[in-house]
């Protein structure tokens, strides 16, 4: 599903609970994170709905290397020769997308979070057990982030995987955070501010610690990975967060 102008010039492609976002700057185009491999066909709808084409994504940048976010990065790079961006902390994943650390066993989720199984049922028919990995990345440093179309912010937000990043757009008051701030968690279905479950964070404790560089930001949208946007201070999305216990 297209939802347009999520914040000013940002624009959120959504299917099976995962996002991705295209932000324009005049006649430039930067694509964020590269969802599920369903969403391709979706991504390039939206580009004729904004009167565009998909040559026009200048770079595709990469929050975190896991599967529902490199869904249909392989395609863009080699297809398309858009360079693909990452924290090289996240490379191997990256390569490797279904080899990544996470705190607690995914097999007894269903069981105690039957909320999750709709979620992921319709992200394993999106193809999420068939995402290829991506080698040939860039890095997505600050330097790097400051000469993409919309000239991001990058903010460190390690904890979910070592190299996870959000990235912050000052003039429009909105930050895109990736898997570091959610409203859906695939694993539960539990909706509202929250970090993603251990089913699927590498550390949560990491991962609660690095919500200060996102509440510490001036910005009144956030655009998660996972869920609808949220609309007021982000201080006060991650102070909700907070509240979440882990799960």
């Amino acid at each position: 599903m297209f939802h347009p102008n999520e914040a000013e010039g940002v624009h959120r492609v959504e299917h099976a609970g995962v996002n991705c976002y295209l932000v324009e700057d005049g006649s430039r185009l930067l694509l964020v994170d590269a969802g599920l491999p369903a969403m391709w066909p979706m991504v390039r709808a939206a580009l004729r709905g904004l009167g565009r084409s998909p040559r026009d994504i200048e770079a595709l940048a990469i929050t975190h290397g896991h599967f529902d976010h490199l869904g249909f990065a392989l395609r863009l790079q080699q297809d398309l020769d858009v360079p693909v961006l990452l924290d090289p902390a996240d490379a191997w994943i990256a390569a490797h997308p279904y080899r990544y650390r996470h705190e607690r066993a995914r097999l007894f989720y269903p069981f105690r979070y039957p909320g999750g199984v709709p979620v992921l049922a319709r992200m394993t028919l999106a193809g999420a057990l068939a995402v290829r990995g991506v080698r040939n990345l860039r890095p997505l440093d600050a330097e790097a982030a400051a000469g993409l179309p919309g000239r991001p912010v990058l903010v460190a937000t390690p904890g979910h995987t070592a190299g996870h990043v959000a990235l912050h757009l000052p003039e429009r008051g909105t930050v895109i955070t990736g898997d570091a701030l959610v409203t859906l968690d695939p694993y539960t279905g539990a909706t509202g501010p929250q970090i993603v479950s251990a089913a699927a964070t590498a550390d949560t404790r990491q991962a609660v610690a690095s919500l200060d560089a996102i509440a510490g930001l001036d910005a009144q949208i956030a655009l998660p990975g996972h869920g609808d946007p949220f609309r007021g201070r982000v201080a006060d999305a991650v102070a909700q967060a907070r509240r979440q216990p882990i799960t």
